[in-house]
């Protein structure tokens, strides 16, 4: 990264990162979100897709609060030791939401809640549980933390019947423990291959960022460990600092470049791939487990 003074530039954003911001639907979707009090990742994580995915009526609901019990360098979350309690009547609204946008397709994630017993396993399932009740024909994918690893936290929410299982292991193993927060790449495997052999047949997934000072090798090793423990969906996206107090940018990985690790992970036998600079892990979610549809709804 280039400095000046002593402190890191980052820099000039390139062009394939430039978004263009629509407007049509996205007043729509965010009065929804408000009418209803919740909350999506879109906005949380300062997604620079949100603009096309409110303007298309779709956002990644973020569920058991604000505030995160950890604190990630790369995140955008806010962070607090101790969190409200998770709202009772959360998958209810978040149901309603869902039905006042006409979803077919609903990505659900949360922030980390180290302080429940079972990491929010629960709240978990009874989103989707809900979710199955009022639109029986819309499909749930969920983006989880790691509960600690805790098996029986895994299989509450798999028993649910996810359309897929997500959990991010966000970037290499060398950069994994100064970047995560209590999280650790070999645990992120481990609750990835638990879900992968859980017997309920439910496509795993996972992503990564680039950008962050790995090298082009760790990349491929890291596509390797996940295929290796059953992942048969991957993302793989720019990283994007927050702020200037998050973990610094090393530098911006090219389309071409994204091209070739994308190429790389379909010849290791995973089934869907989406590798380019704006990919994030719930971006196009549908689309990627399905397939495109006139409408681009991903069903």
């Amino acid at each position: 990264m280039n400095t000046a003074g002593g402190k890191p530039v980052r820099p000039r954003l390139p062009s394939w990162l430039k978004v263009r911001v629509g407007l049509g639907g996205r007043e729509e979707v965010a009065g929804i979100l408000k009418d209803l009090r919740l909350n999506t990742v879109c906005a949380g994580a300062l997604c620079p897709n949100i603009g096309e995915c409110f303007c298309r009526g779709t956002a990644t609901f973020l569920i058991m609060g604000r505030n995160c019990t950890r604190n990630c360098k790369f995140c955008a979350i806010g962070h607090d030791p101790h969190p409200p309690a998770p709202e009772p009547d959360e998958p209810q609204r978040l149901a309603e939401a869902a039905a006042r946008l006409k979803l077919r397709y609903v990505v659900v994630t949360s922030v980390t809640r180290d302080d429940l017993p079972d990491g929010g396993a629960g709240c978990f399932a009874a989103v989707i549980e809900e979710l199955h009740r009022r639109l029986p024909e819309t499909e749930v994918e969920v983006l989880t933390p790691d509960f600690n690893c805790d098996r029986a936290a895994i299989e509450r929410v798999l028993a649910a019947k996810p359309a897929v299982f997500n959990h991010n292991i966000e970037t290499v193993e060398r950069l994994s423990g100064e970047i995560r927060t209590r999280a650790t790449y070999r645990k992120t495997l481990e609750v990835l291959r638990i879900a992968a052999e859980s017997g309920h047949g439910i496509p795993v997934k996972s992503g990564l960022m680039l950008g962050l000072g790995e090298s082009d090798d760790e990349v491929r090793q890291t596509l390797q460990d996940l295929r290796t423990v059953g992942v048969s969906i991957v993302t793989i996206g720019q990283y994007l600092p927050p702020s200037a107090a998050h973990w610094p940018l090393d530098r911006y990985v090219t389309p071409e470049e994204f091209d070739r690790f994308g190429e790389f992970a379909r010849q290791l036998g995973f089934s869907a791939v989406a590798s380019s600079p704006l990919v994030r892990s719930s971006y196009h979610a549908g689309e990627l487990l399905h397939g495109p549809t006139p409408d681009g709804n991903g069903r």
